[in-house]
């Protein structure tokens, strides 16, 4: 598995593929199978796909997306009548979604949740067009469950060129965790809950009170409500330190609570690599000019300071296992 960070973990594992037994062939594969598909819309992201001769034919799960009993992939809705958005959430398949009048997620409502614009630009048999607010029958839920989740976390990613939102998607996987992470100052929301799904971070099962804390574990003592009859009261986790990644980079869990603490459920009590308060944090904040400098910067050059440097703000560690054989021989060892 792509353990180069927390996002390269949790892209591996929603990619999607067509290639391989019963597939396509790289060579055989032509134009149409690579292109971009109406159908793709909430289910496979348009963006995320790699650069060389595998361009779409390997591609990534929208933010929302899901596979039904049958393995077609579904995308979420929320279900309009007349006119009015209800809170009522079906999945539905390409085939399924077809003769459905699909209006986006950023058609404006009143306070009543009731379409108000005479027309409203919605999807309707695989094609954009414009229908009146009592036509519609179904909404989008999110305006990035069109997209992956790589693609979800580049800021204002709608103002970006797709070519380079491609590059973008593409090169936060490679992004390897610093000595010290640093969480975005601007984000997408999206950071928390990549952390938290990747499984980088250490989350609470069952809330309660921090018990006792050092840096190798966690003890909670169970609030007395989340303990079910025949269960422990007290949960441990043993914090991972120090660990060798498949990409030799450094996995490394930091709590994040003091003893007294009180957790809920499902709240992050430690850091993972590339993780700062629980949330997803790949680079750091550094403060940047656009500017030209003695022709040190032509082009795709950038000029770096020293205290970033000193301060150490993008060293990384690296683990690498190395085994070596003796054996005595007769010649000698």
């Amino acid at each position: 598995m792509d353990q180069n960070n927390p996002l390269s973990e949790i892209t591996h594992k929603r990619r999607v593929s067509a290639l391989g037994p019963g597939g396509l062939t790289r060579e055989r594969a032509g134009f149409e199978v690579r292109d971009v598909h109406p159908t793709h819309y909430g289910r496979v992201c348009p963006i995320e796909t790699p650069e060389g001769p595998n361009i779409g034919l390997i591609n990534s799960l929208a933010a929302y997306a899901r596979t039904n009993q049958y393995g077609f992939l579904e995308s979420p809705y929320r279900v309009v009548k007349d006119a009015l958005v209800t809170d009522e959430i079906v999945f539905l398949s390409a085939i399924e979604e077809a003769d459905h009048v699909i209006a986006q997620a950023s058609a404006t409502m009143n306070e009543k949740k009731v379409l108000v614009d005479e027309l409203v630009a919605v999807r309707h048999l695989n094609e954009f067009t414009v229908k009146a607010p009592e036509d519609v029958t179904l909404m989008d839920v999110s305006p990035k469950q069109v997209v992956s989740v790589a693609a979800s976390l580049i800021p204002f990613l709608e103002h970006d060129d797709a070519n380079r939102a491609l590059m973008g998607s593409n090169m936060q996987r490679q992004a390897v965790p610093t000595l010290r992470a640093d969480k975005p100052l601007v984000g997408t929301g999206m950071e928390r809950n990549v952390a938290r799904d990747s499984g980088v971070c250490v989350v609470a099962r069952r809330g309660g009170v921090i018990d006792s804390v050092d840096a190798s574990r966690i003890v909670v003592r169970v609030a007395d409500d989340e303990v079910e009859t025949g269960e422990a009261g007290v949960d441990i986790y043993n914090l991972t330190k120090y660990t060798r990644s498949n990409q030799n980079t450094c996995i490394n869990q930091r709590p994040l609570v003091r003893k007294g603490d009180r957790v809920q459920r499902s709240d992050i009590m430690a850091d993972g690599p590339s993780t700062d308060m629980g949330e997803l944090a790949l680079g750091q904040n550094t403060r940047i000019a656009f500017m030209a400098w003695n022709g040190f910067n032509f082009e795709d050059s950038i000029c770096l300071s020293e205290r970033v440097v000193q301060e150490d703000r993008f060293t990384t560690i690296h683990i690498q296992e190395l085994t070596c054989v003796a054996r005595d021989t007769k010649l000698g060892p």
